[in-house]
Parts: C-alpha cells; sequence; structure tokens
C-alpha cells in the first residue's frame, strides 16, 4: 500500500520591504491556477509564542508604535531591532519555544490535505535578529537552531536592497535593515534548502520561486 505523498512545504524570508506579501500572493495563485492546493501558514500569527505579551512589552518598554508602515504613514517599530543586555536571553528563550511550536505546526501541515504549504515567513527570521557577525555566542545558538528545527522543502529569502526596502515599508532604522540583511545572507550560508532570491523585477523574481517550487 503506497503512503500518502506529502504537501511540499515552501518557506518565505527576507527584511522587512523585500517583497514577501507579494511574491507570496504571486506563488499562491500560480499554484491554485496549476490545481494545487495551498495552505499558508503565518509565522507571527500561527507559530510564536506569546504574542500579546512580546506585543505588549515592545509598546511598554520601548514604546514601538503598531500598524504597518507605508511611505505616506511611517510608523517607529521598537522590538526586534531593540538590542540590550536583556533582551539578548529573552530572544534565545523566546526563539527556542517558537522553534518547538515550529516543529509541531510542521508535523501537522504534513499531514495536512494541501499539496503546497506556504510558511510566511519561519525560524530564520527570528535567528536574522540576532547579533550573528559580533558574537560567536548567537551565531552557535543559530547553527544549533538551525540543526534541530524542522526545514521546509525550500526556503526562499528574498533579497533586497535596505534603502528601497525602507522606502516601500518605513518602519525600522536603515542600519538595522543593513544588519538585518547580511544577517538573512549568513543564514543562507548554513541552510541548504535556503535560496537566495537576488533584486530584480516582480515578475522575474515570482517566476524564478516558481521554477525553484517546482524544482523542489
Amino acid at each position: 500500500m503506497n503512503s500518502p505523498v506529502q504537501p511540499l512545504s515552501v518557506s518565505f524570508s527576507g527584511i522587512d520591504g523585500a517583497g514577501k506579501t507579494t511574491q507570496i500572493e504571486y506563488l499562491r495563485q500560480s499554484l491554485v491556477a496549476s490545481g494545487k492546493k495551498v495552505s499558508l501558514i503565518r509565522f507571527w500569527d500561527d507559530v510564536a509564542t506569546f504574542k500579546r505579551f512580546r506585543e505588549a512589552s515592545s509598546h511598554a518598554l520601548f514604546k514601538s508604535e503598531s500598524g504597518v508602515g507605508t511611505p505616506d504613514c511611517p510608523v517607529n517599530r521598537q522590538d526586534k531591532n531593540v538590542r540590550t543586555w536583556y533582551m539578548t536571553p529573552m530572544r534565545l528563550f523566546l526563539y527556542l519555544l517558537d522553534s518547538l511550536h515550529l516543529n509541531l505546526i510542521f508535523r501537522r501541515s504534513k499531514r495536512s490535505s494541501a499539496d503546497v504549504v506556504i510558511f510566511d515567513r519561519y525560524i530564520y527570521d527570528e535567528l536574522a535578529n540576532l547579533n550573528l557577525v559580533g558574537s560567536i555566542g548567537q551565531r552557535l545558538y543559530a547553527q544549533w537552531a538551525l540543526r534541530w528545527t524542522s526545514q521546509p522543502d525550500a526556503a526562499i529569502l528574498l533579497d533586497a536592497d535596505p534603502a528601497h526596502a525602507r522606502a516601500r515599508k518605513p518602519e525600522y532604522p536603515l542600519d538595522f535593515l543593513i544588519r538585518n540583511r547580511e544577517a538573512y545572507l549568513g543564514l543562507s550560508r548554513m541552510t541548504p534548502v535556503m535560496r537566495v532570491v537576488r533584486c530584480q523585477s516582480i515578475a522575474a523574481a515570482a517566476a524564478e520561486i516558481y521554477e525553484i517550487t517546482n524544482a523542489a
């Protein structure tokens, strides 16, 4: 008796403003048009633990503004870009919990009736907030987390120019986005399933992502 075919899993990662939402929708539409059943899992909504506590803490401690930044209405987010002595151990602990929860959700997704499961952000998007260049300990933590966290069949990293990304989605300081991009690229070198989609037109990127998905 043949075992059922498990859904293909694809994750999208990248700095804020890289175009993840747009490319996820392009891929979803292309897959649905080809007759595939697609399921979407949003990391912050469906995976992240203690979401309300984290949001309340960023507002109370760092005066972080809520909402999504747009060119006409920028916001000043103060959460993942804040580096204080007490935030690092808190992040490491919360990221551990998120990894455990992600493993559980990933296993459930592999038993679903979908043909393709798309993850809007993944554990990579949390690890990229760590100081992977200046801290050996945090880099080792990231390597350890990558080894034991379930990996998707294909991990898409949308690369983007930080200045252009911030112009599209003004939420975080430019210097943070520059560091964040370098961290993502560093993670891509540690993650065999991650494919970097370089800066290009929306249509060209969508075509490359569809090709990567079909080849996974």
